[in-house]
């Protein structure tokens, strides 16, 4: 049953490229990253692991603490908020809430996302986490808790202070995971514009009004950061397969907004035209088959359960390998979706992801003569 496999990964081998040759543009970034989140590949990166300031970039994750608060239903996007004094006065670009003024949640979040408002953050920082502090210390828990290894948060805004940085890499897994985890959630960062207290003020993000493939997500600037910007958009697979590819791209430390947006179309346009989408491995289809001791069948069909993609250089899949491990001696009873192997894949001969080899069947414990026979059969093995 690796004839299928086997065959697959042949036709995929027919036509050869290196990787390497995929040069992507050159860009005036500090630095960038550009993910493919449908195969969760890195396509390419410069100084991805530097540490810098991170400026407003920093509010996805304070939504992405509040995202969780309101699929848990500890928060309500109906629920009213208080605007402290130390919301109202923070500085920046704003929301315009006033004291006294009770606003809703979901006002806030508008304010947060498509305004960018520094006092609709502090607000929500305070209801969630008691104060900024309070908050900020969650931001860091989650943070370790998401693998971001070179972030560290002092505020919830992004506003300049020392021992608070971020890396292009750890905002592009963070925009991933609230894509992934808050999908619900993501029209919000493709609002054109909001209006609160009689004052409209448009989405920062350039690329919603000139790339229709765009639908998000955040920007950033200071003074000490420059314009940073993480953009997504995704476009429809190919048939026979149904769905949306996505790219995540993020640029920090541009000279302007217009070159924020310009970098960022051009990675892009970069990932969308020079790779594709490969379905490497078929949700529930057989591409092994295991045997099984002690179990009333002696070998069970094994899979995925979802389809898995890798990202290769467009029309040229020689670089994508697949190699099965099993593991030793399986033993009945044994359920659909129980693992059973592990399925290696790699990209140029580079690690680049394991995926679970799953039972696609369930195999029930035989009777005491099977089960005496196959503890025999395993003496001698």
């Amino acid at each position: 049953m690796h004839k299928w496999l086997s065959c697959f990964l042949f036709l995929l081998s027919l036509c050869s490229t290196a990787w390497a040759q995929l040069a992507p543009p050159p860009l005036a970034a500090k630095s960038w990253i550009v993910l493919d989140v449908t195969s969760n590949q890195i396509l390419a990166s410069e100084a991805a692991d530097t540490r810098v300031d991170p400026a407003s970039l920093t509010k996805v994750m304070t939504a992405y603490l509040v995202f969780q608060q309101l699929k848990s239903g500890a928060l309500r996007a109906t629920d009213q908020v208080n605007v402290s004094e130390k919301a109202w006065k923070t500085g920046g670009s704003r929301m315009f809430i006033e004291p006294n003024r009770p606003v809703t949640v979901d006002e806030l979040l508008r304010g947060m996302i498509v305004q960018s408002g520094n006092d609709a953050t502090v607000a929500l920082a305070e209801k969630v986490g008691g104060s900024e502090e309070g908050f900020v210390a969650a931001m860091n828990r989650e943070a370790q808790r998401l693998g971001l290894k070179n972030s560290q948060f002092r505020n919830a805004t992004g506003l300049s202070e020392p021992g608070h940085y971020s890396t292009a890499r750890d905002m592009a897994v963070l925009a991933q995971r609230l894509i992934l985890d808050f999908p619900d959630y993501l029209p919000l960062y493709s609002q054109r514009e909001y209006t609160y207290n009689n004052i409209k003020q448009p989405n920062r993000n350039r690329l919603l009004w000139l790339d229709p493939a765009v639908d998000g997500l955040k920007t950033g600037h200071t003074e000490a950061a420059g314009f940073c910007l993480i953009a997504t958009a995704r476009r429809d697979l190919p048939a026979p397969v149904q769905g949306q590819r996505r790219l995540i791209s993020v640029v920090m430390g541009t000279s302007s907004d217009n070159a924020r947006a310009q970098e960022s179309q051009k990675l892009l346009n970069w990932g969308f035209q020079q790779f594709e989408a490969v379905r490497a491995l078929e949700a529930n289809r057989a591409v092994d088959q295991v045997a099984v001791f002690k179990g009333e069948a002696n070998e069970l069909k094994a899979g995925v359960r979802e389809d898995i993609f890798a990202s290769v250089p467009r029309g040229q899949a020689a670089d994508l390998k697949a190699t099965i491990v099993r593991n030793e001696r399986l033993l009945a009873p044994i359920r659909a979706g129980q693992q059973v192997g592990t399925i290696q894949l790699t990209v140029s001969g580079k690690p680049w992801r394991e995926v679970a080899l799953v039972a696609l069947e369930d195999v029930n414990q035989a009777g005491v003569f099977g089960r005496a026979i196959d503890t025999i059969k395993l003496w001698f093995q």
